[in-house]
């Protein structure tokens, strides 16, 4: 199976020239060796696989044999002005031999926004060779001559968009997917800044807290000579007219009348995922009384399958005034 240029692109077979000049510009940029000195030999692949992929899917001599032929079909390619074409039979020769990946970026960047060295001319880097020599020496070896970039050459990458997702209790308990349509300016192939709009997915898990952050790289706005923003959505907890979340506790207030403190009572109650409970309180209530329900709190986010506690805090309603007949009656039942 050969390799699929569309797929190292990540566009699909009727992609348009500007679909192809934005793919290439966004992941060029991406894996561009200087921009990724940690994984630099992976880089180094990748990087001139994109630029292999663009440079056969944006000529249309080249496409329609890819198409019908897949890359078997491009190694049998004649070279320029030899006219005729062999049907993927293997005897064609040199076939197809991929441009220098660094003169296609100088074509998009013009000279390098990583500044490194060039020894083909103004905006012409070392040539990419196909032994693997050149410009990066032997993939990584020691005569590698590919220049770091200097701090003050690369492309900035601006601070992060923050925004915030306000969520409602029962959200965050039950876990939901929000969909988040975003207006942003990108720049397109021809480093004009044009306004685009799409829709992000979030998948809101359940106990989740306030403050977690849910990061989309490189979704910010874009500049010329600037790498795009990440957008960053911050969760946010909408108040619940029943409960209050403390961590992975849940706290609920219910008043009870002096009776009820005195004599028992029964809470009843619906969950945040909608169940119907009862709790019976045979203590007496005093004030500052709490009842912990277990395992009726938040999910905990990283022990799936486990809760925290509903913590029930008590008012007690006493009465304002009571008859001399309720007093004398409370003192017998008191023993007062």
């Amino acid at each position: 199976m050969g390799v699929d240029y569309y797929d190292i692109l990540k566009v699909d077979r009727n992609a348009t020239d500007d679909d192809l000049k934005k793919a290439y510009r966004k992941l060029a940029m991406k894996w561009h060796p200087d921009k990724n000195p940690t994984n630099k030999k992976e880089a180094e692949a990748k990087f001139k696989q994109i630029s292999e992929a663009y440079e056969v899917l944006s000529d249309p001599q080249k496409k329609t044999i890819y198409d019908q032929y897949g890359e078997e079909g491009l190694k049998d390619m004649p070279p320029p002005g030899s006219g005729g074409f062999s049907s993927g039979n293997g005897n064609g020769g040199n076939g197809f031999n991929p441009r220098n990946a660094e003169d296609i970026f100088a074509e998009f960047f013009g000279s390098s926004p990583f500044g490194f060295g060039s020894s083909g001319g103004p905006g012409r880097s070392t040539r990419f060779q196909s032994d693997g020599s050149g410009i990066f020496g032997g993939f990584g070896g020691s005569e590698n001559i590919f220049r770091t970039y200097s701090e003050g050459s690369m492309p900035k990458k601006p601070p992060p968009v923050e925004s915030k997702l306000p969520c409602s209790l029962r959200e965050l308990y039950s876990g939901s997917t929000r969909k988040m349509k975003i207006s942003r300016t990108i720049v397109d192939a021809n480093g004009r800044q044009v306004p685009e709009t799409e829709i992000l997915t979030i998948d809101v898990k359940p106990g989740w807290k306030k403050g977690t952050k849910i990061t989309f790289p490189d979704k910010g706005n874009e500049q010329p000579n600037q790498l795009p923003a990440d957008l960053v959505f911050v969760i946010d907890e909408k108040p619940h007219d029943v409960y209050k979340r403390d961590g992975n506790d849940l706290i609920m207030n219910h008043k009870v009348s002096l009776a009820e403190a005195l004599g028992g009572t029964t809470v009843n109650f619906t969950t945040l995922d909608g169940r119907n409970l009862s709790i019976p309180v045979t203590d007496i209530v005093s004030p500052g009384y709490e009842l912990l329900v277990a395992r009726e709190g938040m999910p905990i986010a990283k022990e799936p399958g486990n809760r925290g506690d509903l913590k029930i805090k008590f008012e007690v309603n006493f009465p304002t005034r009571l008859t001399h007949e309720q007093r004398a009656a409370l003192r017998r039942a008191l023993g007062g």
